[in-house]
């Protein structure tokens, strides 16, 4: 199972470019799995599987990689056809840079740029020649970036910042996921920052994994939130799928080295609490749960720890707007 799930809000925000084609969201929704009702559902959540498949169909219905988004679309195996430019590069500043260039063959492209701070490196996304209400595409194009650097060298490039040229969002902590580092709105670029030690190292991949990589990438890559090395990401590897034997916030801080008055403060620091993180955990198993057919509501209200299942209807009702019956019944 992935680790996370992902907000309604990137769905209504991906959908955005193919309405505006005029293209049937309702039949791409129901390709992918997806109620309908989740878009009129704040609170509702997808599993990620369900993500990568609604971004997957939205490419071969708009034949555009860019979702709708750019002024020009990028046909379908031009993501491809930059891995293989760059897959031959000696180091990561070289393949980050060439794939830049190959981008910036093409006209009113979004711009990538990467510049040197001193010890550290900016990857930037210029996003001024889109139509892009809910910044979809530029926030996609860092995180798909991102994880292709990573992929590339073999071990995850650590953020230190991420920036933003609009506002904070209502959703912003959905970024946690997205972007795991110091966030910053309102700043003068759309950009990721990280050390420059990583632009030196050699790349890991050649062309018979970059065919594997390419079979699901690059809706992988954007369907899989990265909860990095955070507390709470820690804590819910600690925790665990089954909720039946949880471990108390007692245990987790032994395991986690610290005394359980520090590992509040932290919980604090980061925003959440054991109790929500804990609720969080059991509304994404849920969502994992009925969305495959193999367990009854019943078993799986069980198997999350609640007593009855009244409970767990309440308590799915309040998470994700949704009730569990609603969420499982696919459409005719």
């Amino acid at each position: 199972m992935r680790e996370r799930t992902i907000s309604s809000h990137f769905v209504r925000a991906a959908l955005r470019g193919a309405q505006r084609r005029n293209l049937p969201c309702e039949t791409i929704l129901r390709a992918a799995g997806i109620q309908a009702a989740i878009l009129d559902e704040p609170r509702a959540r997808i599993a990620p599987e369900q993500f990568a498949r609604l971004i997957q169909l939205l490419w071969e219905a708009l034949d555009d990689e860019y979702l709708g988004f750019g002024r020009q679309p990028s046909k379908r195996g031009t993501f491809a056809m930059m891995g293989h430019a760059i897959i031959h590069c000696h180091n990561l500043e070289k393949a980050l840079a060439r794939g830049a260039l190959f981008y910036g063959l093409f006209p009113d492209a979004p711009g990538i740029r990467l510049q040197h701070e001193g010890d550290w490196a900016r990857l930037s996304v210029d996003g001024s020649a889109l139509w892009d209400p809910d910044h979809f595409l530029q926030e996609s194009l860092l995180v798909i970036w991102h994880r292709l650097g990573s992929w590339l060298i073999g071990q995850r490039i650590h953020l230190e910042e991420a920036t933003f040229t609009y506002p904070e969002p209502a959703h912003a902590r959905e970024y946690e996921l997205l972007f795991p580092c110091v966030r910053r709105f309102s700043a003068g670029s759309t950009s990721l920052l990280f050390h420059g030690r990583y632009l030196s190292m050699p790349l890991l991949q050649d062309e018979r994994t970059l065919k594997q990589f390419l079979q699901h990438s690059p809706a992988d890559l954007l369907a899989r939130p990265d909860g990095g090395n955070s507390l709470t990401s820690q804590i819910r590897r600690l925790l665990g799928r089954d909720c039946r034997t949880w471990p108390d916030l007692e245990r987790v801080a032994q395991q986690l080295h610290m005394s359980p008055q520090t590992l509040r403060r932290h919980l604090r620091e980061e925003g959440t609490s054991f109790q929500e993180l804990k609720d969080h955990l059991r509304r994404d198993l849920a969502i994992y749960h009925l969305g495959r057919d193999e367990l009854a509501i019943q078993v799986i209200a069980e198997q999350l720890g609640f007593s009855e299942p009244s409970a767990f209807h309440r308590a799915f009702k309040k998470w994700t707007g949704l009730t569990p019956g609603t969420y499982r019944a696919q459409e005719g």
